[in-house]
């Protein structure tokens, strides 16, 4: 295979060393041919546009999608506080239990466009087309040298977007404001500088990688840290500087991304816990503790204080778990290709110099799907099956990488045989995952399989077959077997209204729902315009308060055997209930107070107005005690407390369930609009 030197590449169209470029009649006659520009521009903006448009189609239907973030937003555009710190209210009684880079997006999208979900939204889109477009700069980058051809590279870049585009889990958080969307613009823009910095040789490229990370942990703290270990490997191993100026350069990205990360931190710990909110998804109002533990250590061991699932609740670890039948589905599907692509591109680039741009490449990508894949299937706490969007961007570059090389190389025997198996591979799959839903006929799977196994034989046998018409017949057959699976379920995401805090792409399958809980993997069967929730509760949520107690027999109490409750699905108060809380509003600190983040961020949304989530998420942070709950209520701060209980944890701090108690021992109960509130001041 042929490499880049040690010199920075100055152009596409640079001439090709010896190697693959060969093929090329042009590069065989001496010929140096122009980049085609114009019309690359325009096939890559047509696959942007493509993608913005699956992105952004019935974007609305989704309404708030998860409430917990979109309440957020809205306390963001109203309370710059509570825009800094990811304040669930803009009362700033406690903040959401991630960093609130993601939000600070949406915060100001909704203070300058108002709120709707359009304004959450569509920010969400943009990012996945922004990361599709960065991806096709990385693979073309990495393939120009190897290639000695624009158009080629220009088509490796091509088919790693048009993959990440069509990859259903993708689609899923593209269109999705949780913080996953966030975190993986940010990865594969920092994949991008660390690749531009090995084959330039400048340290500015690797230090603006830094910075990229450290702003990907303030959206999701420690799971950025997965890709850093192959992109500080491909440094090392390919970057042009005397070792110890390699060394020297990987520290001063780190302190960069030290530095891009820790200053939130850093302002956050040096405030007084008195004059900033109280740090959501901790026990002790420390942001190190959530970023050690609920969201760090305690992901992989399961020892998450103050969660709900564990003992296995989040499905059994185990090395297969990307295929299983909550994940195969969302990210599987040319996973095993992007595996034997990277091993293919290895081998038959063995003999290539030190610093070659492909070996880097495959370094970067395949180090970013197999660290972060492994992580995922062994961790023993939280993981949703969503989370297998950061995986995407490594399988699809190396899905665009490895074709465009290896068929390059089709005359040698190992290359063909990489290729074939790829190809094989990616129908295989397809045929099993569409095998779990009945969505669209038996007939696709079937179709899917042949064309690609046709196009697996052809690609194995092309080195004996010289006519283009056959070889544009095994590329074309190849792309459809390999992309049909992922884009029918991609379509059908799009099609899909999603609510809630666990969410799903695709269809629905034959198997059951998140391991321990019991629920539908969709949360309710049917692929076009449904509402998707965990367990198939839409809007209301169980222990919403509804008619005088919470579903379960709670009451007010929000106690610890509540079901599901608004843990994972916001309220939608009647218009009774909005008009009481809006009633003499501006006279309170907080309109209401409610037991969980996803209950209050209901009534929220609806109002506009700040409501207190006690026990934040889950119920289980101890924000605020019951004795600060009782000042504030003698205070007159608080208007009302709305029934209604959330699933808790037999971890974590019980304040939520002593408030409610307390609340329902002393104040009488009304019903407005059909729910159970308790009358606190006025």
């Amino acid at each position: 295979m042929a490499s880049s030197n040690s010199t920075p590449v100055q152009a596409p169209s640079a001439p090709a060393a010896p190697g693959p470029a060969a093929s090329s009649p042009a590069a065989a006659a001496g010929v140096r041919r122009e980049p085609p520009a114009l019309r690359h521009r325009l096939e890559l903006a047509a696959v942007l546009a493509a993608t913005a448009v699956l992105y952004l189609w019935n974007l609305g239907a989704s309404g708030w999608a998860n409430a917990f973030y979109s309440a957020a937003a809205q306390a963001g555009s109203q309370d710059w506080a509570a825009w800094f710190f990811g304040s669930s209210d803009a009362a700033n009684s406690i903040t959401v239990d991630k960093p609130p880079a993601s939000l600070w997006i949406m915060g100001l999208s909704v203070r300058i466009f108002g709120l709707s979900s359009w304004s959450i939204l569509v920010p969400e889109a943009l990012m996945g087309v922004g990361t599709a477009w960065l991806l096709y700069l990385a693979v073309r980058r990495a393939a120009a040298p190897a290639t000695g051809d624009p158009r080629l590279a220009h088509r490796a870049g091509l088919l790693a977007a048009v993959a990440l585009a069509l990859t259903p889990v993708a689609t899923l958080m593209f269109r999705f404001n949780n913080p996953d969307a966030l975190l993986v613009l940010l990865m594969t823009a920092a994949a991008y500088a660390v690749l531009r910095s090995v084959q330039e040789d400048r340290l500015r490229w690797l230090l603006l990688a830094g910075v990229f990370l450290g702003f990907g942990f303030l959206a999701k703290q420690l799971q950025v840290l997965l890709v850093v270990p192959g992109f500080a490997l491909a440094y090392l191993v390919a970057a042009p500087a005397r070792l110890g100026r390699r060394l020297l350069h990987l520290l001063a990205a780190g302190a960069a991304m030290l530095a891009a990360a820790g200053w939130w931190l850093a302002v956050v710990e040096l405030i007084p816990a008195a004059d900033r909110p109280f740090i959501g998804g901790s026990q002790d109002n420390s942001i190190l503790e959530l970023t050690l533990g609920y969201n760090g250590l305690g992901r992989l061991t399961g020892d998450e204080t103050g969660s709900v699932g564990g003992a296995n609740g989040w499905g059994v670890p185990g090395l297969l778990r990307m295929f299983n039948s909550e994940f195969g589905g969302q990210i599987a599907w040319l996973l095993p290709s992007a595996l034997i692509l990277a091993a293919g591109l290895l081998w038959v680039g063995r003999r290539a110099p030190r610093t070659d741009a492909v070996r880097a490449s495959v370094l970067i990508w395949g180090s970013w799907v197999l660290v972060t894949g492994l992580v995922f299937s062994f961790m023993a706490g939280i993981i949703h099956p969503y989370y297998a969007v950061a995986l995407a961007p490594g399988i699809a570059a190396l899905a665009g990488l490895g074709p465009v090389l290896l068929w390059q190389h089709r005359r040698q025997a190992a290359a063909a045989v990489f290729l074939a198996a790829a190809v094989a591979a990616a129908a295989l799959m397809a045929f099993t995952l569409l095998g779990t839903t009945s969505a669209y006929g038996p007939w696709l799977r079937w179709v899917v399989l042949a064309a690609g196994l046709a196009a697996a034989a052809g690609t194995g046998l092309n080195r004996f077959i010289r006519l283009r018409s056959v070889q544009r017949t095994t590329t074309a057959l190849a792309i459809a077997a390999s992309l049909a699976g992922p884009l029918a379920f991609s379509m059908s995401t799009a099609a899909t209204a999603h609510s809630g805090a666990i969410v799903s792409a695709g269809p629905a399958t034959s198997f059951g729902g998140p391991g321990g809980f019991g629920g539908n993997r969709t949360g309710g069967f049917g692929a076009g315009g449904t509402s998707r929730q965990f367990n198939g509760q839409a809007g209301q949520g169980m222990g919403a308060g509804q008619g005088g107690a919470a579903q379960g027999g709670q009451g007010a109490t929000g106690g610890r055997a509540g079901g599901m409750g608004g843990l994972l699905g916001a309220p939608t108060p009647s218009a009774g209930l909005v008009a009481a809380l809006k009633d003499g509003a501006s006279n309170y600190t907080w309109a209401a107070a409610v037991v969980g983040s996803n209950n209050a961020a209901g009534y929220q949304l609806a109002t506009e107005l700040p409501v207190m989530a006690v026990g934040g998420f889950n119920g289980t942070d101890p924000s605020p005690t019951l004795e600060q709950f009782q000042a504030l209520v003698s205070q007159g701060r608080i208007h009302y407390f709305i029934a209604g209980g959330t699933m808790m944890s037999s971890s974590g701090s019980d304040a939520s369930t002593r408030i409610a108690q307390w609340v329902e021992s002393t104040f009488p109960a009304q019903n407005i609009g059909g729910t159970t509130v308790y009358i606190l001041a006025g």
